[in-house]
């Protein structure tokens, strides 16, 4: 799996293949064996990542297994949604933007909205190419205001692209095109794999400040510390439902999940437009979720990281990922030949 960074012959493919019951943009390098493919008429998700170690494929993502899997369950965990306009939970679906109240109508969890609008909606594929240094795709959706609670035209596009050394690059972009001031939150619900359970697995992040929570999982303003996770920690018994404010200024990469049983790591750059790291930990522990997003639950109320985009506005969210193998022996925090691979290329 691992190659020479100064290799100059790559092999990047892009293919677009019905299957399943949908058509899937499958991204890879076949030099290094590892590929994405990402779904875009479900919510333009990434379904599965892909490596290759000691011969074998290691899938990463836990996804869907076809179209009709996907539509009878997306909303049981919102499995690798994208998260827009507001991330995780919308207390009592309603809130407050310049004077006038609104209340969400789409999927609603004990009453209050969860996970946006977009976890569903069928993007149109605007590239989807390969060259000598990567393979990549741009999704694009229009979303027009149909929910009455929140009435705010916007463009989502969504850019995943594909380089070598095992490196994935998720770009969102929302474009403000409702004529007005709107408030919007970004995020994504991925959930990762590396053996047959998280707990033969170990988490490290760069944060020592947890969110309390009340008992609807909204935060209540106040700041917990924590440490536990700064330095890392096994997964095994642990349960998490739970939100972190990131570490910024620490050097990357923010978050880490590994597993000693396969030595194999899946390093994460959320870039300072995702300053909150969510992670949840499923029944079954077969895999966890590892979020990015760009303000916790309940912002439209609580403001907490609530961005406010101006009229014909853009903003970018972006995050890294970089999958490689284990070294004995070695401090995770001084793998600086893996950060110099993204800041290279930017």
């Amino acid at each position: 799996m691992e190659v020479n960074p100064n290799q100059s012959v790559l092999s990047f493919y892009c293919d677009r293949i019905q299957r399943n019951g949908w058509e899937e943009i499958v991204l890879r390098d076949e030099t290094t064996g590892f590929s994405a493919t990402i779904i875009p008429s479900a919510g333009g998700i990434l379904n599965s990542l892909n490596t290759t170690k000691e011969g074998k494929q290691i899938q990463l993502i836990d996804g869907f297994n076809d179209a009709a899997d996907w539509k009878a369950n997306c909303t049981n965990g919102f499995k690798c949604a994208k998260l827009s306009p507001f991330a995780c939970r919308l207390n009592n679906s309603t809130y407050s933007w310049r004077g006038k109240q609104y209340t969400i109508e789409k999927f609603r969890l004990e009453g209050h909205a969860i996970h946006g609008l977009l976890y569903d909606a069928p993007h149109e594929i605007m590239i989807a190419e390969a060259s000598a240094f990567m393979a990549e795709c741009k999704l694009l959706y229009r979303y027009k205001g149909t929910d009455p609670g929140f009435p705010f035209a916007f463009d989502m596009n969504i850019r995943y692209r594909l380089e070598g050394a095992s490196r994935l690059t998720i770009i969102t972009t929302v474009h403000n095109r409702s004529g007005q001031t709107i408030p919007i939150c970004d995020g994504w619900h991925p959930y990762f794999k590396l053996g047959n359970s998280i707990d033969t697995a170990r988490l490290q992040f760069n944060s020592k400040k947890e969110l309390e929570f009340n008992k609807h999982l909204m935060p209540t303003g106040k700041i917990i510390k924590n440490k536990k996770w700064f330095k890392g920690a096994p997964l095994k018994d642990v349960k998490m439902d739970n939100i972190f404010l990131l570490d910024l200024k620490e050097p990357m990469p923010h978050c880490i999940l590994s597993d000693d049983d396969i030595r194999l790591a899946i390093y994460m750059y959320p870039d300072e437009a995702y300053p909150y790291l969510l992670i949840y930990t499923p029944e079954d522990r077969t895999s966890i979720a590892i979020e990015s997003h760009s303000a916790p639950p309940d912002a439209f109320n609580n403001k907490m990281g609530l961005i406010e985009l101006g009229p014909e506005d853009s903003k970018a969210f972006t995050t890294k990922y970089r999958i490689a193998s284990l070294e004995p022996e070695v401090d995770i925090k001084k793998r600086t030949w893996f950060n110099n691979l993204f800041s290279k290329r930017g």
